[in-house]
């Protein structure tokens, strides 16, 4: 009996170094099991060290990509990652309006791994304004997670009460990642505007987390794809990147990357 296919599409900047963005994005879907189509938003020369280079593409040229793959394959959930400026962030929230794009994922990518900025202020409104609206869920670190609700975050009490911001902005649901808080249990906290959830796990002590926001964003979109529920993507999210950053790869001389294909769709 043939399997059924299901389909992902991932919209988001590329990381010449492979880590991160639409290749992380791609890998991801294969190992989870789902077929990943793209639309790039940028390039970056990046690298597990830093990013040396930046240029986005043009708004018109990510729509076109974007109308590319919709018109053709059907999308079963969609996933966002670095959007780079306020034309393409708006752009890209037109598109999944119009082209009626389902489950959207929304990773508001504003730092790379290394610091470097890869939103500008412009974008980051924009993000709030447009794209927010239109998230089933949004996957913020502590700082993004700042940045979008305006609060300060240092304890988890903080991280409800930005939860309850970001959802109040329009979003669906909000699982706010607690990897740069401090202490042993790292705590994703899952909102979905009615019910926390506390979604716990061991803090894994590597360098090697070159990714890991898009891979839990692109998991989680994955898992959404194949038709989990809310709680149960978010939760195969966490075991995946937990797994993939246990089995990370050594290699560059900065934050080496996750090893994505730690476990196949086979095993999941």
């Amino acid at each position: 009996m043939t399997r059924p296919i299901r389909t992902a599409l991932t919209i988001a900047g590329s990381d010449s170094g492979g880590g991160a963005g639409i290749q992380a994005d791609l890998k991801t879907f294969a190992a989870l099991g789902v077929y990943g189509t793209s639309a790039i938003t940028a390039i970056t020369a990046q690298n597990t060290v830093g990013v040396t280079a930046a240029q986005a593409l043009s708004a018109d040229l990510v729509t076109a990509q974007i109308e590319a793959v919709a018109s053709d394959i059907h999308v079963h959930a969609t996933k966002t990652g670095m959007l780079a400026t306020a034309a393409i962030v708006e752009a890209v929230a037109a598109a999944i309006s119009e082209l009626e794009l389902p489950l959207v994922v929304v990773d508001p990518v504003m730092l790379a791994k290394s610091g470097d900025r890869l939103l500008d202020d412009d974008a980051v409104t924009a993000v709030v304004r447009e794209l927010l609206p239109r998230a089933y869920l949004v996957t913020p670190n502590i700082p993004e997670a700042e940045v979008l609700s305006g609060l300060r975050i240092s304890s988890l009490d903080d991280a409800k009460a930005a939860a309850r911001k970001i959802v109040e902005l329009g979003a669906s649901a909000v699982v706010v990642k607690g990897g740069h808080a401090e202490g042993e249990d790292l705590v994703d906290l899952l909102f979905d505007g009615r019910t926390f959830v506390e979604l716990h796990t061991p803090r894994i002590h590597t360098r090697n987390t070159h990714g890991t926001g898009c891979t839990f964003a692109a998991a989680a979109a994955a898992r959404l794809a194949l038709g989990d529920s809310l709680l149960d993507a978010v939760t195969h999210a966490q075991a995946y990147v937990a797994g993939a950053i246990r089995h990370g790869l050594s290699i560059g001389h900065g934050h080496g990357p996750l090893d994505h294909f730690w476990r196949t769709a086979v095993q999941s």
